[in-house]
């Protein structure tokens, strides 16, 4: 069974202006990576849909919703934080990249698929439940997620974040929702400024001071991550796959490799079996600098896939 392969050219028309690192040029960078690697002969491709107001209104609140729908400028640019701004297609893309997640959850829980990678932007793990910030619109993962719990009737889900920034729309969106398990890693002082967050129920967050490493990632996920993960033997995994804390994006400062991303996935991929019929889905997030975002994206496609 082949693993789904869900990108949109519409996720390319969004941009933020002249040298804004989240590009359109991110999307191709992976796509031709994946391309020259021989990876996409192992994946069935799919056009992303628009997802729907019900859609996003499970991971967001109804009038927020509403309110970007309506913010779309006719021309130019409208910004809705200091870093984060829309154009006249940012609506249509910020659509397709939730409605990615959505379709993707039908596909592998119909067993259509064997697993997803949701080759998307807008990003959305800084997204909460009523705001948009950090480059993200709608927050593509926990419409997903949220989809696979209220749609399709699952009672567990781990959602899982590697990105170099702390997933806090996420956060939000989770909290006190004991049918998600939240894991993530992410570098203390980055945006959105986290040196510590508390590790509430559902909630396995690990900050790793700049420079960190191979090492202290890998202790993280041993012994936190997969601990929390076998005890709640989730049904399905999501993952917010941000490839920006390697080690030449100048995003981050946690000095990872392609090898660090191809063994973190090996990890969730054996807990997949264990527990999930090898059911999971990949959302991409961040991840800046183009050479290291593609080889990276490959390397943990490779694995997801289950061409390594």
């Amino acid at each position: 069974m082949l693993a789904a392969y869900i990108t949109h050219a519409d996720c390319s028309r969004h941009e933020m202006g002249p040298d804004h690192p989240e590009c359109p040029e991110r999307l191709a960078a992976i796509h031709d990576h994946l391309l020259i690697k021989g990876l996409l002969d192992y994946m069935q491709p799919y056009d992303a849909p628009l997802a729907t107001p019900e859609q996003l209104g499970r991971a967001h609140a109804s009038l927020y919703v509403s309110e970007i729908l309506a913010a779309s400028p006719r021309e130019g640019y409208r910004a809705v934080d200091p870093d984060t701004q829309m154009n006249p297609h940012t609506v249509t893309a910020a659509l397709r990249a939730a409605g990615a997640a959505v379709q993707a959850t039908d596909l592998v829980l119909n067993r259509e698929v064997a697993a997803a990678f949701c080759c998307v932007r807008p990003p959305g793990h800084h997204a909460a439940y009523r705001q948009a910030m950090g480059f993200c619109f709608f927050n593509n993962a926990a419409v997903g997620v949220r989809h696979a719990l209220d749609v399709h009737g699952l009672s567990r889900v781990a959602l899982i974040d590697f990105d170099v920034h702390h997933g806090n729309g996420s956060e939000d969106i989770f909290e006190g929702d004991e049918r998600v398990l939240m894991c993530s890693i992410y570098e203390k002082g980055l945006y959105p400024y986290p040196d510590e967050v508390p590790n509430r129920p559902g909630m396995v967050h690990v900050g790793l001071p700049a420079r960190s490493g191979r090492d202290a990632f890998r202790d993280a996920v041993t012994q936190h991550w997969l601990p929390a993960l076998e005890a709640f033997a989730p049904e399905l995994i999501y993952i917010s796959a941000g490839f920006d804390a390697h080690r030449d994006d100048d995003m981050g400062n946690l000095a990872l490799l392609e090898a660090d991303y191809e063994w973190v996935t090996q990890q969730l991929m054996a807990v997949a079996r264990r527990h999930c019929q090898g059911r999971i889905i990949s959302c991409l997030e961040g991840g800046y600098v183009l050479s290291p975002l593609a080889r990276s994206a490959g390397a943990h496609v490779k694995v997801l896939i289950g061409a390594d």
